[in-house]
């Protein structure tokens, strides 16, 4: 038996980072509704919190899109509880230089070494794309949320794309170094292989809380989470079979990859299938049938990053009721812990019932300001 610890967000602090000049709010309360019209800033908000937890955020291709128009920097600071001592934990965006992370002021050179402390599950109306969306988005969101869990992993996915950029620029330069190549294929394999088998136990763990959750809402309706690799050839392959795979279909495509310029095979390529009874959910389910998909994995997340981690991580909602029916938002909401902080955004309050309203602090948020 394990103590769950608990995690409290107390503050956060916005400069030039999106529509704010200059943002500060205490969290008082266990919960916080934000409501405001549509493009007011209530996104951000969330969007800057999630974004000291993975140092990333799933809206954004590039860091200086956070930045406030005409400003040249942008920085998101927060106070949090962790294992009952206070942390400071800080990011100053300004390109085109490196981003400067901190902890308690102390500047961190390993992402790893920042994503540790703040653990965070966001669920957006956005993430119905997790089955409509493209490839990259369902990569994005698994990675993160292993992150969440294996802080190490954000090194690892750094280490793979450098050396998937230095391989592209090669072989870009005709005629392509062959000896070269060939150091950058291993490189590649090796800690290619390593993100494979992360990422398939990752959601095979995942899936088994999923299914559970799923069944809750959709009797009869079995879900299935699956990890799409074109060599991937068993559930329990160990890394170095990957990586043994791996190197023969590079072999293979050596010339396809020398023709078009391109790293055709690896992790960066790969994606998630979702099935319901058997059948593939991206094509046939209903729109019904994905916002059950898409509920059950954000909480089988939520209880995944609990049980690893050993403490509530911080749970964001952002407009994600407006999107579900009263069935849906009835299961999402009693599936709050009253020890999991739970930040939410909706237009209004009409969607929670007056018992829900009773303990929790309502701000209201109209053209990047707190009204």
């Amino acid at each position: 038996l394990f103590i769950i610890a608990l995690m409290r967000l107390k503050n956060i602090e916005l400069k030039n980072f999106r529509n704010y000049d200059d943002f500060f709010f205490s969290f008082e309360k266990q919960k916080t509704l934000i409501i405001g019209e549509n493009a007011q800033g209530k996104t951000n908000i969330l969007e800057g919190i999630y974004y000291l937890s993975a140092l990333d955020s799933i809206r954004i291709k590039k860091d200086s899109e956070l930045i406030k128009f005409g400003e040249d920097f942008s920085k998101i600071k927060a106070n949090v509880v962790k294992n009952g001592a206070d942390i400071e934990l800080e990011v100053l965006i300004q390109p085109p230089k490196n981003k400067i992370i901190k902890v308690n002021g102390l500047k961190k050179t390993k992402h790893s070494e920042f994503q540790r402390v703040l653990s965070v599950v966001n669920f957006s109306s956005s993430d119905l794309m997790l089955l409509r969306g493209e490839p990259a988005f369902r990569r994005k969101w698994l990675d993160n949320a292993i992150c969440q869990i294996y802080p190490i992993y954000a090194d690892k996915l750094a280490k793979y794309n450098k050396i998937r950029l230095q391989k592209a620029n090669l072989l870009s330069n005709y005629p392509v170094n062959l000896d070269m190549l060939e150091v950058f294929n291993s490189q590649q394999a090796t800690i290619g292989a390593n993100i494979i088998y992360l990422r398939n136990k990752f959601l095979g763990e995942l899936n088994k809380i999923a299914n559970k959750k799923h069944a809750k809402i959709a009797q009869n309706e079995e879900l299935e989470a699956k990890y799409e690799c074109e060599f991937l050839t068993s559930s329990d392959i160990s890394p170095k079979e990957i990586e043994t795979a791996l190197i023969q279909k590079m072999n293979e495509l050596k010339e396809d990859e020398i023709r078009r310029a391109q790293c055709l095979i690896g992790p960066h390529r790969d994606d998630i299938s979702y099935l319901i009874n058997g059948v593939d959910a991206k094509k046939f389910a209903s729109q019904g049938q994905q916002r059950t998909i898409v509920l059950a994995l954000k909480l089988a997340e939520l209880d995944i990053i609990k049980e690893k981690n050993e403490e509530y991580p911080i749970l964001l909602l952002d407009d994600v009721l407006a999107e579900l029916d009263i069935l849906r938002q009835n299961y999402l909401l009693s599936s709050i812990e009253d020890n999991i902080q739970t930040i939410i955004t909706s237009t209004d309050t009409k969607a929670f019932s007056e018992e829900f309203l009773a303990d929790i602090e309502v701000i209201k948020i109209q053209a990047g300001k707190m009204i």
